[in-house]
């Protein structure tokens, strides 16, 4: 990501290529310390809130709810995803995306985002009945009314919320999210413990959106605004209706088992698989969510300048892999016993799926990642054919898997399609926007490595040594050192720093009399 030629090799003297202005430095120093800052922020305020949610759902799942009404919530919360994806028709993404000054155009796209959220509750208050009962769940439609309200909550938020992701203020976005937690948290186990049953989930998830609606008001003022000028819609509308689409359908693919359980093997069965999704999808929330809430903008940035965003993109990949991969192999191998100390014995059935839930894991994280790269750099015709095929080929392949092998069929057929088909595609859109697949097999290749160690020393040692609780830290933590070994020469790719350039920092920090902004460049 140099901006600058460095001396030739051989000789020594400097390159004949005309060097940038001067200010491209500290430009870009500056714009990295502001990703690197909303990174943290981001990462921190990710994990403190799955942690929370974490311990909420055991204390749900142990002593409140059982598996029947997990599952009820299980199809309410699919719905709402799925609504949430083209909520606002994509032209919120114009307020972190477009240039210039995004206070002119911001009203419009309130305007545009409340009027398609209302309009979407609208049909689904009247649906849904029938899209309960087509999913398997009739007495979901209750709670599809109440839950589906944080549509048009999150319909009018996205417009400051935009504004925040647009200035990396992840600080103030940390401090949203808390107060969000804590009074959605508070009511749902309020009216759990009173017998609302998936209700509670219903009513604490919209006392929670409107405190993100009005967070969101103070942290950006002067934002929610509305206005409507037709040239700027019609542009917006351009610019999002491709992005909706392509988002609507990649929820649906993440969302697309829930509906198939719930409608071939009921509402039971469908609350075993939603613990087992929701435990395989921690690495994806607390690690890829933080990550996306810097990447989309950071990848826009970068998006004028090919060289940059492939060096971004494998870097960012590479992290994410490294972080990952050691949480996914051990909860994969530990599932049993992970599922019944956290539970209790009664959750235990889920734990057949959970491997092959982790693996998917795994590459939604790579797939989200990949997803918000080629939005930045504008193919979202690649990304629309790429969730369509995706989506078309999983549908078929779901319901007989789920027949044939119910809920552990659903997990491996999710794993076949995505890492069979979709990961290989995804691969060839990438290269078509400048980044080869030579990157991201160097990004994946020491946590892959380090990975397949780590699966080995679990089967070989837990076989051995049994899975008693003593037993299982041992041989998760001489997993994990054995992980850590393995993805040690790669610290130099992760840090951004070249094995050639160790030695020179070393002279420049030597020959320098005061401490310059070049040691940030990390």
């Amino acid at each position: 990501m140099d901006t600058a030629r460095a001396p030739d090799s051989e000789t020594g003297e400097p390159s004949d290529a005309p060097a940038p202005p001067a200010p491209a430095l500290p430009a870009a120093l500056s714009f990295g310390r502001k990703v690197r800052s909303a990174a943290r922020w981001s990462l921190i305020n990710t994990v403190v809130m799955r942690l929370g949610n974490f311990a909420t759902g055991i204390v749900l799942a142990r002593f409140a709810l059982g598996p029947a009404e997990w599952g009820v919530y299980g199809i309410a919360q699919t719905v709402l995803l799925v609504l949430l994806s083209a909520n606002e028709l994509g032209v919120g993404l114009a307020i972190v995306r477009w240039e210039g000054d995004a206070r002119r155009f911001a009203p419009t796209v309130l305007t545009l985002s409340a009027l398609s959220s209302g309009l979407l509750y609208v049909a689904l208050f009247a649906a849904a009945p029938t899209v309960a009962g087509l999913l398997g769940s009739p007495d979901a439609a209750g709670v599809l009314r109440v839950m589906c309200l944080c549509v048009v909550i999150d319909g009018v938020a996205q417009v400051p919320g935009g504004f925040l992701t647009r200035e990396f203020a992840q600080g103030k976005r940390m401090i949203i999210d808390g107060l969000n937690f804590g009074l959605s948290t508070s009511v749902t186990l309020l009216l759990a413990f009173e017998g609302w049953g998936a209700m509670s989930f219903a009513w604490g998830a919209v006392a929670g959106n409107v405190v993100t609606l009005i967070g969101c008001w103070l942290a950006a003022p002067g934002t929610l605004k509305f206005g409507w000028d037709p040239e700027q819609a019609r542009a917006l509308l351009r610019f999002g209706l491709p992005l909706a689409g392509a988002s609507m359908l990649a929820l649906a693919v993440v969302n697309v088992d829930t509906m198939a359980v719930g409608a071939t093997l009921g509402n039971v069965s469908l609350g075993f698989y939603v613990l087992a999704f929701n435990m395989s999808g921690w690495p994806v929330r607390i690690i890829s969510e933080a990550a996306r809430r810097v990447s989309f903008a950071g990848f826009s940035r970068l998006a004028d300048t090919p060289q940059a965003l492939a060096q971004g993109f494998s870097r960012a990949l590479g992290v994410l892999m490294t972080a990952t991969v050691p949480v996914c192999v051990l909860l994969a191998g530990f599932a049993g016993p992970a599922i019944e100390l956290i539970y209790g014995s009664h959750w235990a059935p889920a734990a057949a799926a959970l491997p092959w839930l982790m693996a998917l894991g795994l590459i939604r994280i790579g797939s989200e990642l990949a997803y918000d790269c080629l939005v930045a750099i504008g193919q979202r015709r690649s990304l629309f054919l790429v969730q369509g095929l995706w989506l078309a080929a999983l549908i078929p392949v779901l319901l007989v898997a789920a027949r044939l092998n119910g809920i552990v069929g659903v997990s491996q057929a999710h794993v076949l399609v995505a890492g069979g088909m979709v990961v290989p595609v995804f691969l060839i859109a990438l290269s078509r926007g400048g980044i080869g697949v030579g990157r991201i097999a160097r990004a994946c290749a020491w946590p892959f490595l380090g990975g397949a160690v780590m699966a080995a020393i679990i089967l070989g040692l837990e076989r051995r040594f049994g899975d008693g609780r003593l037993a299982l830290l041992a041989i998760g933590t001489i997993a994990l050192a054995a992980y850590t070994v393995c993805v040690l020469p790669s610290r130099d790719f992760l840090r951004g720093v070249s094995g050639g350039d160790r030695p020179l920092l070393g002279r420049h920090r030597a020959s320098a009399p005061v401490r310059t902004t070049q040691g940030d460049m990390r």
